[in-house]
């Protein structure tokens, strides 16, 4: 067989997969630049505040590059509040669960929480400002606001079943009450700190989740609530049993 004759090299087909997987996780790198950005302006200006416009500028895209990721202003508010939720998890959440069950995980929660705070005083909670502008407009994304806070709370609220259990409070301990006492008090550190720029409002805050701990914690001795960290035994999050 001569040379003219062997059958010609099939040309390598394209590596299509490859192509489509690194165009994808580009995708992907890019809203979450996009959803980076955007959470960064609510945190300042509000949920409503935000636009594919005013993004667009930020992230040096078009309007329609950002709009593709999203395909609405809506979805795009309600990306926000889901990355929010996630961050909130990361720094609040988790890191409790190390603490043992009882008042050393929900002061754990509390504590952490006030981190958070103290750092919000000057950005803004998304929880709070979100409830202001979405408190009395029902839709998607007053929905998945409002989903958000309540894990947290039902969370927070578990922790204080827990320490019932664990005999750190009074039998007769309003659980509820407590729970609903403790979110009392960020709420109010938001107000007095960030809106009225009350000095000590921090040191207030300590102050009142003390006294209720005083109000009703058990005769008992309860164990330090700054026991040495434990690891969790499982990846949990607010919406499932700590």
């Amino acid at each position: 067989m001569s040379v003219t004759e062997l059958p010609a090299k099939a040309p390598r087909a394209p590596a299509v997969g490859s192509a489509v997987a690194k165009s994808q996780q580009k995708g992907q790198q890019t809203k979450a630049a996009i959803v980076d950005a955007a959470l960064g302006l609510a945190t300042q200006i509000g949920l409503e505040g935000l636009s594919i416009g005013a993004l667009a500028e930020v992230m040096r895209m078009s309007k329609s590059g950002v709009f593709a990721h999203f395909g609405s202003r809506e979805e795009l508010q309600i990306s926000v509040i889901r990355e929010y939720h996630v961050r909130f998890e990361e720094e609040v959440f988790f890191p409790a669960l190390q603490q043992p069950r009882g008042l050393p995980r929900l002061a754990a929660l509390f504590h952490n929480w006030m981190k958070r705070t103290s750092l919000e005083i000057d950005s803004g909670c998304l929880y709070i400002s979100g409830a202001v502008e979405f408190d009395d407009r029902p839709g998607p994304v007053r929905d998945a606001l409002a989903g958000s806070v309540r894990t947290w709370l039902a969370a927070m609220y578990r922790a204080v079943v827990q320490a019932k259990e664990a005999g750190h409070l009074r039998p007769d301990a309003d659980e509820h009450q407590m729970a609903f006492e403790i979110h009392g008090l960020i709420l109010a550190l938001h107000y007095e700190a960030r809106f009225l720029k009350t000095p000590g409002s921090m040191d207030r805050a300590n102050t009142g989740f003390a006294n209720i701990l005083a109000r009703y914690g058990s005769d008992a001795a309860a164990p330090s609530t700054s026991a040495t960290p434990k690891k969790s035994s499982g990846k949990a999050s607010p919406s499932k049993p700590i």
